[in-house]
């Protein structure tokens, strides 16, 4: 490969046996045989290792990868890295893959997914891609993720931008915008929010710019995804799921039509060899041509802003940040204000409160109120069903929830159960939480203990409690 020697070691190890059937490699000669366009979306750009040392799909078994930031000791020569900070504060050299040789190399790492950062390797602090990433949630067609896709071609078309679509390779889409290398994390996912609140307000029933799980609907469109040290998988990365469907890049004339199971590490080498013999080439090779401005949609957030739409939430182990409101969910802070009613607190006086205790100020002792304060309801009624490392014995808890409470489990609708895929400093589990609220008040079940309560960071976070 280009003159560089790749070893694939265990080349017969199996990394798929659900429906595709997919050695170690297979996958390196998939990855080779679209090499052209899966560099375009990599190529001088610092790249997470997200690996499967263990097979992504194997039977029933899913088995679960970890992500490696610091470049590995031994890399080759035809590889190279840059060090990148973190919002922590800490540094890692990452790899950069600019060759097919580096791309056979990671895959031999087990590293069946791509997920480089927005930025090139020549400069580390301004993005040059904007990411507009679209999450279905519960229930949602994928009828409804093509129509907010269009949406989010003419509202980019709007301000002036170019949208590069591709499926995400399991349920939803991403589009990709090239811009200037001129404005800051910060400024590139005040961009992106902007964006998001746009397409919420032109497809009020389809699309949500909601960050907490309980107040999604219809397809969720993730600014977040625009912070610094996040990454999302790039075009051609192959998916863990059963049929190894992979992110495919489209024209926007495909949309409408394409189906996310039609491209698959199977269809996609075929796929790519006729584009780029009939149709010119990849479908993404004009992206780097079409570097656009954000002053428009920095122009709709400083309208937003003025109409007293203020920032959203940020990922959790971000500092708080300059106008952010408070960052918990909203049942937990209705629950917490519902609570202090009780204690004698109007609403007032609780958010004031609430606002002094976050800058870590006194605050005043509470004053007696009347004698019968009024309870407010949870507005997002949830409760915790199930904390398990693997994501079936949570499911299988579900089930039995939902056995011993069927009359309240009739009601559920399909996005009011939320699976959260939790992530500790080393660790990784499975949350499973209902939404209650299309049960009537009557029937709603209190909060169990969860079933199974195997949550690996607890014993971690009772230590530093006391």
């Amino acid at each position: 490969m280009e003159g560089h020697e790749v070893r694939v070691s265990h080349p017969e190890k199996l990394y798929f046996s659900c429906e595709a059937k997919l050695t170690k490699l297979d996958l390196v000669r998939y990855y080779l045989a679209v090499a052209p366009g899966a560099l375009q979306g990599i190529r001088d750009r610092p790249i997470v290792l997200k690996r499967f040392v263990n097979g992504a799909c194997l039977g029933d078994s899913q088995p679960e990868p970890f992500y490696q930031k610091r470049a590995p000791t031994d890399f080759p020569e035809f590889l190279r890295t840059v060090t990148l900070s973190f919002p922590s504060g800490r540094t890692a050299e990452e790899l950069v893959v600019d060759n097919a040789a580096g791309l056979a190399w990671i895959v031999n790492l087990g590293c069946i997914e791509l997920h480089p950062h927005a930025v090139q390797a020549g400069d580390l602090d301004h993005p040059d891609e904007l990411r507009i990433d679209l999450d279905p949630q519960p229930g949602v067609e994928w009828a409804d993720v093509r129509r907010v896709a269009m949406e989010v071609k003419a509202a980019l078309e709007g301000v002036g931008l170019t949208g590069w679509v591709k499926t995400s390779g399991s349920r939803g889409m991403h589009v990709n915008v090239r811009i200037e290398q001129r404005w800051t994390f910060t400024e590139v996912r005040r961009a992106a929010l902007a964006l998001a609140r746009d397409v919420e307000r032109r497809l009020p029933a389809l699309a949500s710019s909601k960050w907490w799980k309980e107040e999604r609907h219809g397809v969720f469109l993730d600014y977040n995804q625009n912070a610094k040290d996040r990454t999302t998988a790039a075009a051609y990365s192959v998916r863990p799921l059963k049929d190894a469907r992979v992110s495919a890049p489209l024209k926007w004339s495909e949309v409408m039509d394409c189906e996310p199971g039609d491209f698959t590490v199977l269809t996609m080498p075929q796929r790519f060899e006729q584009q780029m013999r009939e149709q010119g080439g990849d479908p993404h090779a004009g992206m780097d041509a079409a570097a656009g401005s954000l002053d428009g949609l920095l122009e709709l957030a400083a309208r937003d802003e003025a109409e007293g739409l203020g920032d959203a939430p940020w990922p959790p182990h971000f500092a708080k940040q300059a106008g952010e409101g408070t960052r918990v969910a909203p049942s937990r802070a209705r629950k917490a204000f519902s609570d202090q009613l009780g204690e004698g607190f109007g609403e007032k006086r609780f958010r004031k409160r609430a606002k002094a205790a976050e800058a870590g100020a006194e605050t005043e002792a509470a004053k007696p109120a009347r004698k019968t304060p009024a309870k407010r309801a949870s507005k997002h009624p949830l409760i915790v069903i199930a904390n398990s490392p693997e994501k079936a014995a949570a499911e299988a808890g579900l089930e039995r929830w939902k056995h011993r409470h069927a009359e309240a489990a009739s009601h559920l609708a399909v996005d009011d159960v939320l699976v959260d895929r939790m992530r500790g400093a080393s660790a990784i589990w499975y949350r499973i939480r209902v939404n209650l609220r299309h049960v009537p008040e009557e029937l709603r079940p209190a909060q169990e203990t969860p079933d199974p309560d195997d949550d690996p960071t607890r014993a971690w976070r009772q230590a530093q409690a006391e």
